[in-house]
């Protein structure tokens, strides 16, 4: 059983950037008269002109039908379905009869997620506009008893454990009472009844997260002390809880599941990197604070999950992390078969297990590879069968795409970094081609890995390579790795990036002189810095929902970030230090922009409740006001990243445009107006 009280892994998750409130007083928030015009991105869009096999479309439109779900008896299988208008319905299709009825209709809003209950209800997480206050509905197999669950207005509520042994709740968590905190509410699946399960009152030392056993019974959870402390608390057999460990917020303890195949119910399967540089997986006896066996490591990559087989007594199933590419380490013999029957029938490629029936005898089985965007299969264990449920984009065919290499590389002071080339067929003939360098979002423990990349194969449809660097401060290389990046955002992580342009570009694939930067996120903020660090290394750049002006950055974070912020300026500046307030200006762009000299594209969602319009408005309007042409495209029913089919679209053909305007061709110099 999951659970959330790991401060090191919520804030490496959840607070990849943060952002101020979009104010309400606005029709529109930002400054509407800086976005371009209609008429302008599509002029944009319309300079992406060759014979090119593939469109945009192809890549970037809604699957027709993809996450598919079996219902926990194995009776139903249910899928979300795109309809001519790009909206995401989710259908449920009775296995036996064939019968296939619509549960869930999307209609303005986006439905973010979904899922089942139990056999007769499925749930589902909408927000308004991408500001992220979700709301949890619940919903019958036919459509009908739509409820919902969490109907505040501005609350954000979060899906925190479903009951197998409770068919009837589910647990959740909201920062109803506060929008600083959140507290965890037990909730009646019919009625939308619900009942506060603990308090979370102290804001000076905030509860972070909560882990409940199979029954919901609450059994742990861990609170910040000091801004940058947790103590991991625990029950103490009285019906209270006592501090079971004192830890610093780096410090990684986070249970997975309570192991339950022992009569002993203070064992837990723990992820740590207490006794370790890699998180590794521990049996741990909570009530005796000690280690009872080390059951998983890698001496080269952080650990990520395991699996265990209710059916089997809680037996283990299998063990995952993230190499160079995704690795699961089979241990039960059902996952042992399916990883046999993986390797005959589908070599080289990498699977995950997303579900199994309660009797866990179907898995559902996601497989991609670099070249395969996605099936889904079902794996039967009894017979041993692997059959192909649905390709979610046959449009693409494997042989017309592109290699995704991972690559390794020494930056500049030594430290050895990994990262991707997505090469295009002219670089393998010996061409050396334009390249297109995306760093990624987060900053912290994010990283970037082996699979299908929709941008990435576009880019090389276009003739372009992709190189993405998981730079000092990425996850999944150990502790020492991440926190080498803490205070070098901006700096030695930039650092890292542009080393990883110098290695390939040596490496004879790409023309170092033809280099774009784009990103997204943090990946946004990393293509204003290389634009004002290294102005002469990149031909361009877009920027999405990027970060400009790391002053206001802070200041306007939301409410429920507000505990969180010493452990913020530990990661990236602390302005009340003289020194470091000094390399915030430094490397905030937004006070660099003199030193722009290539064009650059700007995309922002105007609900963006983790990175402010106002961060891509201070660059758009500082950049115009000295002359330059910025496009800039703004989607005013969208947040941190486009979601809708419609705008996604247009993203990518207008990105594809400026591309072809000043990395293919590169006609123009430098992005003054005429």
């Amino acid at each position: 059983m999951k659970t959330t009280f790991n401060f090191r892994a919520v804030y490496v998750t959840g607070l990849a950037l943060l952002s101020g409130l979009v104010s309400l007083a606005q029709d529109k928030p930002g400054n509407p008269e800086l976005a371009s015009s209609d008429e302008e991105l599509l002029s944009l869009a319309a300079l992406d002109q060759g014979d090119y096999r593939y469109t945009v479309e192809d890549y970037f439109a809604n699957p027709k039908a993809f996450t598919f779900r079996f219902s926990p008896d194995g009776k139903y299988l249910s899928y979300r379905e795109s309809d001519e208008n790009g909206k995401q319905h989710i259908y449920v299709k009775n296995l036996a009869s064939g019968e296939t009825k619509r549960a869930i209709e999307e209609k303005e809003e986006l439905v973010r997620t979904y899922g089942w209950l139990n056999n007769s209800r499925l749930y589902f997480a909408m927000d308004q506009g991408g500001d992220e206050n979700y709301h949890i509905y619940a919903v019958d197999l036919d459509g009908s008893n739509l409820k919902d669950l969490t109907p505040f207005d501005g609350v954000r509520a979060q899906f925190n454990d479903l009951l197998r042994e409770d068919k009837e709740h589910i647990i959740v968590t909201m920062n109803k009472n506060n929008p600083q905190v959140f507290e965890p509410y037990l909730v009646n699946l019919n009625t939308g009844e619900s009942e506060q399960l603990y308090t979370n009152e102290d804001l000076n030392n905030p509860i972070l997260g909560y882990n409940f056993d199979r029954k919901g019974k609450l059994k742990s959870f861990a609170r910040i002390r000091d801004g940058v402390e947790q103590d991991v608390y625990y029950e103490d057999g009285n019906g209270g809880y006592k501090i079971l460990k004192s830890l610093n917020w780096k410090d990684n303890f986070n249970i997975i599941a309570f192991n339950y195949a022992t009569a002993n119910p203070d064992d837990a399967y723990v992820l740590s990197n207490l006794e370790s540089d890699k998180t590794e997986i521990l049996l741990y006896d909570l009530k005796q604070d000690k280690t009872l066996e080390k059951v998983f490591a890698n001496d080269q990559y952080d650990v990520q999950s395991m699996g265990l087989s209710r059916t089997r007594n809680y037996e283990i199933d299998y063990f995952s992390y993230e190499g160079e590419k995704g690795i699961v380490v089979p241990i039960s013999e059902p996952h042992k078969k399916l990883a046999a029957k993986m390797k005959t029938d589908l070599p080289d490629k990498q699977y995950r297990v997303l579900d199994a029936t309660e009797d866990e005898n179907i898995y559902m089985v996601y497989v991609d590879s670099d070249r395969l965007y996605g099936v889904y299969y079902s794996y039967n264990v009894a017979k041993d069968e692997l059959q192909e449920l649905y390709n979610t984009m046959p449009q693409l065919r494997e042989e017309d795409m592109s290699e995704m290499r991972p690559i390794t590389f020494t930056s500049r002071d030594g430290v050895t970094i990994h990262g991707y080339i997505t090469l295009p067929k002219a670089a393998l003939a010996g061409e050396k081609v334009p390249v297109i360098v995306n760093p990624h979002g987060g900053p912290q423990g994010i990283r970037d890995s082996w699979g299908f990349n929709p941008e990435a194969q576009l880019f090389a449809s276009r003739g372009y390579a992709t190189l993405q660097v998981n730079f000092r401060i990425s996850g999944g290389y150990g502790r020492a790795f991440l926190e080498s990046g803490f205070k070098q955002i901006g700096r030695k992580a930039m650092d890292d990036v542009e080393d990883g342009l110098q290695y390939v570009v040596d490496q004879g694939w790409v023309d170092g002189s033809k280099a774009a930067i784009y990103g997204g996120s943090h990946g946004g903020y990393a293509v204003l810095r290389g634009l004002t660090k290294t102005p002469d290394l990149y031909a361009c750049g877009v920027d999405y929902v990027g970060v400009s002006n790391l002053f206001t950055f802070m200041k306007t974070i939301p409410p429920y970030w507000k505990p969180y912020l010493k452990i913020i300026k530990e990661i990236w500046y602390d302005e009340d230090v003289a020194e470091e307030k000094a390399i915030m200006e430094e490397v905030s762009p937004v006070y660099q922009m003199d030193k722009i000299n290539k064009p650059l594209f700007v995309v922002q969602g105007a609900n963006d409740p983790r990175v402010n319009i106002d961060e891509s408005d201070q660059i758009v309007s500082g950049l115009r006001e000295k002359g330059y042409d910025v496009p800039y495209m703004v989607k005013y029913d969208e947040g941190h990243g486009f979601g809708k089919e419609e705008n996604r679209l247009e993203l990518y053909k207008a990105m594809m445009g400026f591309y072809s305007k000043h990395l293919g061709k590169q006609d123009i110099a430098v992005p003054l107006k005429d």
